[in-house]
């Protein structure tokens, strides 16, 4: 977090930083005369995994920050060095599941789910410029947040995944919206398997905008300060955007080389199959020798069959879907893989028990049923009570 320069005008906070410790906030004047706003993850030893209560606040502070025109750029970041957020807090959401035995969707997973998407939705429509520190691991529930990032930065340290099809679930947080939207089927190819991609990836998928190195960070942060800052928010997107460039052409030098990029054709030749067995069976069997693409394609082969078969008709559906859309149906899945076996069983054997051995249901991806999965679709609530889509105001 930066030195704190001065307390809220709304007393709010005590010398610069809140009270509210899950989060950790701060505003600082510029020179000329704005304000530049920070949000800090602070939960260093969880690597900044994503609860419920970090996510009201910094919704919260959000709001006030958009109606308050004398800041004028959003950074956000994670505590330490390791991550900007590992994800979402997925051992209190299985104990919820475990817990909840009332008919009805599972009140504790509706609130983190339908909260958790309306803030990555905000942070997509955010109207002033919004700079996602992404140092560290960007995983899951982290990558919700700087996907819908103005001006997303990456690190030598970067390393960003959406691995859910190791416990049970599927790429949320809009996933459904910024995979499709990567080259080719590069994304389908990354859903599939979690592959882990590096800063260099991330530039090449379009998921990142620019790469500065880690320990960069403070002077960054204190040149923002200088930057000519105006009441126009196009005026300062700009200005950030020039003030990172000036930044980036000094690292080019410790850019990791990319993985993607070297297995673009071979990504491509593997997803190009038009049914989802064909694509599966054809990265499961890789034998390329390359080791990035070889630990994908094991990934794949010990993951969970629903994520595998959820992910592919997620892949076909979401085509033509709005941002807004995307969520709502989002919320739908996600509610219902917590009434499904497979999410808490996979966060019992990778995160609780952490034996490595979930018992999937079905077991075969051969047994996994169409009406097995168009069930992932049903909104849970309609068939209890008939309420209104959480998310309907989108």
């Amino acid at each position: 977090m930066p030195s704190s320069a001065s307390a809220s005008r709304n007393g709010a906070m005590a010398d610069g930083i809140s009270n509210a410790s899950a989060v950790l906030f701060e505003e600082r004047e510029t020179s000329t005369g704005h304000r530049i706003a920070f949000a800090q993850l602070n939960a260093e030893k969880s690597l900044n995994a994503l609860t419920l209560d970090m996510i009201r606040l910094l919704d919260a502070r959000l709001q006030q920050w958009q109606d308050d025109a004398s800041v004028v750029c959003v950074v956000l970041m994670g505590a330490g060095e390791k991550a900007f957020c590992a994800g979402g807090d997925v051992r209190s959401l299985r104990d919820s599941i475990l817990a909840h035995k009332a008919p009805g969707p599972n009140p504790q997973a509706q609130a983190f789910f339908s909260e958790e998407y309306r803030l990555d939705y905000r942070i997509h429509k955010y109207p002033k410029p919004i700079l996602l520190w992404g140092n560290g691991i960007v995983m899951g529930g982290g990558l919700g947040l700087f996907a819908g990032a103005s001006h997303r930065v990456v690190t030598e340290k970067s390393r960003i995944a959406m691995p859910e099809v190791s416990i049970g679930l599927y790429p949320d947080v809009g996933g459904s919206w910024f995979l499709p939207r990567m080259p080719g089927r590069i994304g389908l190819f990354l859903a599939l398997t979690g592959a882990s991609i590096n800063a260099h990836d991330a530039l090449f998928v379009r998921l990142a905008d620019y790469f500065l190195k880690s320990d960069d960070r403070e002077s960054l942060f204190e040149s923002l300060l200088g930057a000519a800052w105006s009441s126009s928010a196009q005026k300062n997107r700009n200005a950030l955007s020039q003030l990172l460039q000036s930044h980036a052409q000094r690292t080019t030098e410790i850019l990791p080389e990319s993985n993607v990029r070297r297995n673009a054709d071979a990504i491509q030749a593997l997803t190009h199959g038009e049914s989802l067995l064909e694509v599966r069976n054809a990265i499961s069997r890789y034998n390329g020798g390359d080791a990035w693409m070889t630990r994908a394609a094991s990934t794949l082969a010990s993951g969970s069959p629903t994520s595998i078969a959820l992910m592919w008709e997620i892949w076909r559906r979401a085509k033509h879907l709005s941002l807004a859309e995307v969520f709502r149906m989002e919320l739908i899945i996600s509610l219902q893989c917590c009434e499904h076996p497979d999410f808490p069983e996979g966060v019992r054997a990778l995160l609780v028990d952490k034996d490595n051995k979930p018992v999937w249901t079905p077991p075969n991806f051969e047994e996994v049923s169409e009406s097995w999965i168009s069930g992932h679709f049903t909104a849970p609530w309609s068939a209890w009570n008939n309420e209104p889509h959480p998310l309907a105001d989108l």
